[in-house]
């Protein structure tokens, strides 16, 4: 979860490693650091505190030097202090590391480096690594391993004694020309520049200076210097590292005329549907097409059961998922938590399809779950937005979002993208069982309509920002919806408690009358999801039962719905579509009303606290 940039090249690394962390700040922001190697030693800044404050210090106390590393952390062991904050020196002081990750065996190891006179500034799991790294250093320096440099043979010694996870970069003053970084379980990528090399965390700290990458695989260890790099593996085998090319530019991180990255990912999503789309659909006939499945129409024919893990937004696009694969391929859909799948020993016959939803790819959760169907001999399909990223590398086939970076903590437009392509796959295994191409081209025509009705339901945003502000000071909020409109009000409850810390819970409407119903007063917020669907008369009834009690009531409805403006206190209008789209539309609404209510309590909307972008630990 944290962010890792490193630099070696023959510029000054300090402003590109600052910068790099700028862009990563939203995987940790509790404290971040720097060490660059200048004249033979260490110099080394780090603070507790966001990123812009180790600028500040930067500024204050130039660094220089054209090799360095640095770190923005989100705390694990160790509160955010100074102290704390990576990188972590070795005994001797003259090895840095950063680290991302767990090193579940530290106290062991800490234990015996203590009994060997060493001594620790932090309470982090990650300076126990810098002194093991250091120690072995020392023994590897007096008898050199052949063919490996004595820096890489410590740090590959060194991590046969660890247990957990890791992402590393670790420099030393005694060879200012190289870089190591190693990676299990948390993700590391190799940035290859010309006369300069990085590594990263993430690809948007590099974009703005390579576009070729090369995503590590667990238990490789690289060593850089600035015209070169080399690979070993901690593993049974090495594979050979291939270059790969970065989709967006580094103009696609920013912020552009936006307060925040993520308001502008919101009104990206007209885009990032359309790129959902794009070139996946036959019209002739009536079929979605995906070029990396890689499963035959006969192997896909097979499958008698679906189980989709996932974790957070994801695992709300799957709950929409699981009716749309049950209405459109009636094929029978669970959806799992990812950190709950990973432990059980769930029955899975052999025709059971495993799909795993993530944005990042690198979902340490989901990551287990899928390697664990694996193991057990099944097929596993990634629906995931990072290409190379760890799980769509690790997966049978898949299928990438192309929704561009997000950069905003609280998922947006990864959700809409997720919807839309559970969309064309619940198509594509109905169409090769019963579903008629009639229903099919009806279901097409309308998701192809779906980004013009983003365009409009955006609109709608002044509106919702009034709404806003009058129920901006509310304690509580309730979130219902009944059928496919039942996981959009479960996302609409986790975007307000993300960004706002306001206590929102999602519910089935029809649920209210089983207990939640004693928390509705004058002063409780109920939204609803309320089209003009199937279930709409149900769910009016709901409302009724909420506006009995004198509960405030929010609807999401259906454009021209003017019975529903009579009973709702305010209303937020979207375009008609098709029940099973809905979600696409209904969602967005309360993606709105989430951070307009979280940036009137002037609340970090990008950064909310205690979280971060990518959950990389367990």
């Amino acid at each position: 979860m944290c962010g890792i940039v490193g630099y070696i090249g023959q510029k000054n690394a300090a402003p590109i490693l600052i910068e790099g962390l700028r862009r990563l700040e939203y995987r940790g922001y509790d404290s971040s650091g720097v060490c660059t190697i200048t004249n033979g030693s260490l110099l080394l800044r780090k603070c507790a505190g966001r990123v812009e404050k180790l600028a500040e210090r930067v500024q204050q106390e130039p660094m220089e030097g054209v090799v360095g590393i640095s770190h923005t952390r989100w705390a694990t062991h160790g509160s955010p202090t100074d102290e704390n904050a990576h990188p972590h020196l070795d005994q001797s002081g003259r090895i840095a590391l950063v680290h991302n990750g767990v090193i579940e065996n530290y106290d062991r190891l800490k234990q015996r480096l203590i009994a060997c006179g060493h001594t620790f500034k932090s309470v982090t799991d990650t300076e126990v690594l810098a002194h093991l790294i250091g120690e072995h250093y020392e023994k590897a320096s007096a008898a050199p391993a052949t063919g490996m440099h004595p820096l890489t043979q410590a740090v590959v010694n060194a991590l046969k004694e660890v247990i957990g996870t890791y992402g590393i970069a670790v420099i030393s003053c005694d060879h200012p020309d190289i870089m190591i970084g190693a990676r299990r379980g948390s993700p590391l990528i190799v940035g290859v520049g010309n006369g300069e090399n990085f590594l990263a965390s993430d690809a948007n700290a590099i974009v703005a200076h390579t576009r070729q990458v090369i995503y590590l695989n667990d238990y490789d260890v690289v060593t850089l210097t600035r015209d070169s790099y080399s690979h070993t593996s901690l593993g049974s085998n090495t594979p050979a590292l291939q270059i790969s090319q970065i989709e967006f530019d580094a103009e696609a991180a920013e912020r552009g005329g936006f307060a925040h990255y993520m308001l502008k990912e919101i009104f990206e999503q007209s885009r990032s549907l359309e790129n959902a789309l794009r070139g996946r659909i036959d019209h002739d006939d009536a079929m979605p097409r995906f070029g990396g499945l890689n499963l035959t129409t006969a192997e896909l024919r097979e499958v008698d059961r679906v189980v989709i893990t996932a974790c957070g937004t994801s695992w709300h696009a799957g709950l929409v998922g699981e009716y749309l694969m049950e209405e459109f391929a009636q094929i029978p859909t669970e959806v799992e938590y990812s950190s709950e799948f990973r432990y059980r020993n769930a029955p899975l016959d052999k025709h059971t399809l495993i799909l795993a939803i993530t944005q990042s790819g690198e979902t340490l959760d989901t990551l287990a779950g899928l390697r664990e169907a694996r193991r057990r001999g099944h097929k596993v399909l990634s629906i995931c937005n990072v290409v190379g990223s760890t799980i769509a590398r690790e997966s049978d086939g898949g299928i990438y979002l192309h929704a561009g970076p997000e950069i905003g903590v609280a998922s947006t437009k990864a959700f809409t993208s997720q919807v839309a392509v559970l969309s064309l796959l619940a198509l594509l295994m109905g169409r090769i069982r019963n579903l008629s191409p009639h229903r099919a081209h009806a279901v097409i025509k309308a998701l192809e309509a779906i980004p013009d009705l983003i365009t409009l339901t955006l609109k709608q945003n002044q509106n919702i920002q009034r709404i806003a502000a009058k129920y901006a000071d509310c304690a509580d909020f309730l979130f219902l919806g009944r059928g496919y409109n039942f996981p959009v009000a479960l996302e609409g409850a986790l975007k307000l408690k993300e960004i706002s810390y306001i206590h929102a819970e999602g519910y089935p409407a029809a649920e209210m009358k089983h207990g939640p119903i004693a928390l509705i007063d004058e002063k409780t917020p109920s939204v609803f999801v309320a089209p003009r669907d199937a279930l709409y008369e149900k769910t009016f009834s709901n409302i009724e039962e909420i506006k009995a009690r004198k509960g405030p009531v929010i609807a999401i409805a259906t454009e021209g719905d003017e019975q529903i403006a009579r009973k709702a206190d305010d209303v937020i209008y979207v375009p008609s579509t098709l029940d099973p789209l809905f979600p696409l539309l209904g969602v967005i609404p309360l993606q709105l009303l989430a951070y307009h209510i979280a940036v009137i309590r002037g609340c970090d909307v990008d950064k909310p606290r205690n979280l971060a972008k990518s959950v990389t630990v367990e």
